[in-house]
């Protein structure tokens, strides 16, 4: 499910119109990607959670000539499911 077919199905099920839920998901992720850039968690009841984790500084292999080289730390954004998602997936 793309983006579009996202906005179809909420403002199939709400009775909004496909602007107000586009203007609604826009804003939702807007907010859960500028908490997480602050270094705060965002947490969803039943859903889950997104935050930004410290990934920490690694050796790896360079493709092309096989040499070690040294992969920097950094933040990477993660997203854990909540146990109802979990529960709902495994049916």
């Amino acid at each position: 499910m793309n983006k579009g077919e996202l906005i179809d199905q909420v403002a199939v099920r709400t009775g909004l119109t496909k602007v107000q839920v586009a203007a609604a998901i826009d804003a939702l992720v807007d907010v859960i990607v500028d908490t997480v850039v602050e270094g705060e968690k965002v947490s969803i009841l039943g859903f889950g959670a997104f935050e930004a984790r410290e990934r920490s500084e690694r050796q790896g292999l360079n493709p092309k000539t096989g040499d070690k080289i040294l992969i920097p730390a950094k933040k990477v954004p993660a997203f854990t499911a909540g146990k109802l998602f979990k529960d709902r997936v495994q049916g």
